[in-house]
């Protein structure tokens, strides 16, 4: 695996060089914009909107269009003076418990290597103090002409590197907030709390799968070797009822959740219920009908004493 970039540590008085590896990728499947008559590729050109003619990519820069409309073009030796005094090199600020960080604030992962043999006992040094210590290394660090905020972290003996957002590139969050007059039975919340126990499990990502990556690749085989596309599942779609009694929806959660779990199903694979209540209140039902039945046998009762009498 190719290195993206390589600096060092900056720890105090020691500094380690280290290489710094992408630790994760994406495997979402790509299209590319084709002409549906003959499957030709689109090509797009690069237009001036000034001048109309077509514009080399080396001829190409960067330009900050002002809010009075405005274009303010930058060039190389623009960002070359600007102050990136963490470049190249990954400063230890601080080091903060993990329990503080919330996970809102963090960015792309990367797999971090001591680079060469002089580093790599600075670099097991620092692992080892981090291991176990539930402390993060606060970090800043430029990455592709941008300064970040990071975390130095322990994965599996490796040392992580997590790149973090700046607090003002985090949204101001009140606007999801639901009305404050919503109230909360206490058998809700109980009934809540036991569907949140029952789920409760190790965490162990293996066991879910990206069912639709999945399906749309049996699909593209499929196509590309001329044979029928899969079926269309016959399954009728849950129907979408409101749920008014909240308490008897949990209720079946849970006994839907117990279930599946002595089966050995996972949490991917269970169903939306939405219908309990209409199903509680349709069992009641048949307590009716059995009185009615009831009714004929005290006539019968009454036939048989004007008979006696008699």
């Amino acid at each position: 695996m190719q290195a993206i970039w390589k600096g060092a540590i900056s720890f105090g008085m020691v500094t380690i060089p280290i290489k710094v590896f992408s630790a994760t990728e994406e495997k979402d499947i790509s299209f590319r914009q084709v002409h549906v008559a003959d499957g030709g590729r689109i090509k797009y050109k690069r237009i001036c909107s000034i001048d109309g003619e077509e514009v080399p990519y080396s001829d190409i820069g960067k330009g900050y269009e002002m809010p009075d409309g405005r274009m303010i073009v930058l060039d190389s030796d623009d960002f070359a003076d600007l102050p990136l005094s963490s470049k190249k090199v990954i400063d230890v600020l601080e080091f903060v418990p993990a329990d503080q960080v919330d996970p809102l604030y963090l960015g792309k992962s990367y797999y971090l290597a001591a680079d060469g043999g002089p580093g790599a006992k600075p670099y097991v040094l620092l692992r080892d103090a981090l291991e176990g210590s539930e402390l993060y290394a606060l970090v800043k660090v430029a990455l592709r002409s941008r300064e970040s905020l990071g975390l130095l972290r322990t994965v599996d003996d490796i040392m992580v590197l997590q790149v973090m957002l700046w607090p003002d590139e985090i949204r101001d969050a009140s606007f999801a907030a639901p009305p404050e007059d919503v109230e909360i039975r206490s058998q809700e919340k109980a009934m809540a709390s036991s569907y949140i126990d029952t789920l409760r499990g190790e965490f162990d990502p293996d066991q879910y799968h990206d069912n639709y990556r999945a399906a749309l690749e049996k699909v593209v085989e499929a196509k590309a070797e001329g044979v029928p596309l899969p079926a269309e599942s016959d399954e009728e779609e849950t129907e979408g009822a409101e749920v008014v009694d909240l308490v008897a929806a949990l209720r079946a959660s849970v006994e839907a959740a117990k279930a599946r779990r002595a089966g050995g199903g996972s949490a991917e694979s269970e169903p939306a219920k939405k219908a309990p209540a209409k199903k509680a209140a349709a069992k009641k039902a048949p307590a009716k009908k059995a009185a009615a039945k009831k009714a004929p046998a005290k006539k019968a009762a009454a036939k048989k004493a004007t008979k006696k009498s008699a």
